[in-house]
């Protein structure tokens, strides 16, 4: 593994961590304690939760082979990685297209330190990770690793997966959106989850609560609103809908509604 350049003390394994949860809840293994205390506590008063991330993995999975394989897009960024629970976007995209070239972007200390499992590309393709933050696009788009894994005179796919509703309105939320997008040619893609109390407003107001007591306040939006992040781009069908029904296949998990609070869509830039 390589040299993270973070110190053990800046590396906070004492407070829980929304990357760290999500992977205990996938059945992961780069968790701490404190971790599974709090994704314990969402799964009591919402016990659809695993439920929940694995139908927000799958729509991510889905979306990566629809545009490697249907829309030939062989350029993704995607935004908030997380930590790397198999199968990975790269593995997704460069099993449907081996020249695919991907770029990571978080900026948790843990997730960097495990970032190596991201970087087996296929020999054709290219897999890279930047350290920064969604709130910081100049960091992205000014990284040596961005510009010289992705090309502008190419469309690129841009994944927003499980983040925006841990950005609140007062950071600008559409404007770092549309600062990452803007610069990336005509033909590019948006990709995004963003979570929802619109189908079980107790339960997952609840998960909210647990999420904010452990210093991860979240901003849960609905359709109409997490509609707006697509303004001005043209919507692949069928638009803007709970994740579980964004083209769902044969072998995806059929889940009832009130068990899903995100919604999910694919956006084609003109």
């Amino acid at each position: 593994m390589r040299d993270t350049g973070y110190t053990p003390e800046e590396i906070n394994t004492g407070e829980a961590h929304s990357a760290r949860i999500y992977d205990y809840i996938l059945r992961g293994k780069s968790h701490y304690e404190v971790d599974r205390a709090a994704g314990d506590a969402m799964v009591e008063v919402w016990p659809a939760l695993p439920v929940h991330m694995r139908a927000n993995r799958a729509f991510m999975h889905r979306v990566g082979r629809f545009l490697a394989r249907e829309k030939g897009i062989r350029q993704f960024l995607d935004i908030g990685t997380g930590l790397p629970t198999s199968p990975n976007l790269h593995e997704v995209v460069q099993e449907a297209a081996p020249d695919a070239r991907i770029v990571y972007v978080d900026n948790d200390p843990i997730v960097l330190t495990y970032a190596q499992a991201l970087l087996h590309s296929t020999p054709q393709g290219r897999t890279t990770y930047i350290d920064a933050d969604m709130r910081d696009p100049d960091a992205v788009l000014a990284s040596p690793a961005f510009q010289e894994t992705l090309s502008l005179d190419e469309p690129v796919a841009l994944l927003v997966i499980g983040m925006l509703h841990f950005i609140h309105p007062s950071d600008d939320d559409h404007g770092l959106v549309r600062r990452l997008l803007d610069p990336l040619p005509a033909g590019s893609y948006l990709a995004a989850t963003i979570g929802t109390a619109d189908f079980a407003p107790e339960a997952v107001g609840q998960v909210a609560e647990e999420y904010e007591r452990s210093g991860m306040p979240m901003c849960l939006r609905t359709q109409a609103e997490a509609a707006a992040f697509f303004d001005g781009l043209d919507l692949v069908e069928p638009g803007v809908v709970q994740v579980h029904h964004w083209r769902p296949g044969p072998d995806d998990e059929r889940v009832d509604d009130r068990d899903i609070a995100m919604y999910g869509a694919v956006a084609r830039k003109g």
